[in-house]
């Protein structure tokens, strides 16, 4: 299995990553430098795999389970922005619920799926802020991903994150969110920090599973 193992972390690219073990068939990797976990790339899923378990998802935007669990990101992003922000939701999914709670809070959002808003107009663009729920333990390439994010960021912007982190080893084989197949990459609050302070930023971590992170600019 360690053969199958990626030569650096594919989120700090700190080398070398040690093998974390093979759960379900799938080898797993581990970083000492920024914490996260994942799967080996030889296991990813295909996109046809991806949207046939996308498209199970049943995320309206007007449920409001779906919003009180968005607001765990919403509340303390609003509490930072300045009136009239522009923003765009990056994997907003089929129902862009958070685009609809930001947009009401007076904040302009565009958004970006690959699956379900293909158009890449959005990413030649500049924000005050990008979102990123239940998205980022998606990316196959995440250091590549938080570039990219970064590059469309205007100095002072956020970088707003959701993602389950992972906090024990013990547990991580029977763990419910590694046993969705379209996760491959899991992240801790450290692993935030981490992620921040390569590219200069500043990270905040409100509560579990949120990472704010504001790149301050040249």
């Amino acid at each position: 299995m360690p053969k199958l193992l990626p030569p650096r972390c594919p989120v700090c690219r700190a080398a070398p990553v040690a093998d974390f073990g093979s759960f379900d068939g799938k080898a797993y990797w581990c970083c000492d430098a920024c914490e996260a976990r994942g799967m080996a790339p030889a296991h990813y899923p295909d996109a046809a795999t991806e949207r046939a378990e996308y498209d199970r998802h049943e995320n309206e935007v007007a449920d409001p389970g779906y919003r009180r669990f968005l607001s765990k990101l919403a509340v303390p992003l609003l509490a930072r922005l300045r009136p009239g922000a522009r923003g765009l939701d990056y994997g907003c999914g089929p129902g862009p619920a958070l685009a609809a709670m930001l947009r009401e809070a007076g904040h302009e959002v565009a958004l970006y799926d690959p699956f379900y808003a293909p158009d890449p107009a959005p990413l030649a663009e500049s924000y005050d802020f990008i979102t990123c729920t239940e998205v980022a333990e998606h990316f196959h390439a995440p250091a590549e991903e938080f570039d990219r994010l970064g590059a469309m960021l205007r100095p002072g912007g956020w970088l707003a994150v959701m993602t389950c982190f992972q906090t024990d080893d013990a547990r991580f084989g029977g763990w419910h969110y590694r046993k969705d197949a379209t996760h491959v990459v899991f992240y801790r609050a450290a692993t935030f920090t981490t992620i921040a302070a390569q590219r200069g930023w500043v990270a905040h971590i409100p509560s579990k599973d949120v990472a704010l992170l504001q790149c301050l600019g040249p």
